[in-house]
């Protein structure tokens, strides 16, 4: 199950909800802005490989 901070979740809201949807699948903890951009990048990165 995946934790988004309280001070985080309006910055969460913001994506769309494919994007929540796969970051929640991950089982992730979210806590600030840096967790969020590791997570983005390694969906960017994964996407980018099966593109290949």
């Amino acid at each position: 199950m995946s934790y988004i901070a309280p001070k985080m979740q309006a910055k969460f809201e913001t994506l769309s909800i494919d994007l929540k949807n796969c970051i929640l699948e991950r089982e992730v903890t979210i806590n600030n802005t840096q967790d969020l951009i590791r997570i983005l990048e390694e969906i960017v990165e994964e996407s980018d490989e099966n593109i290949k």
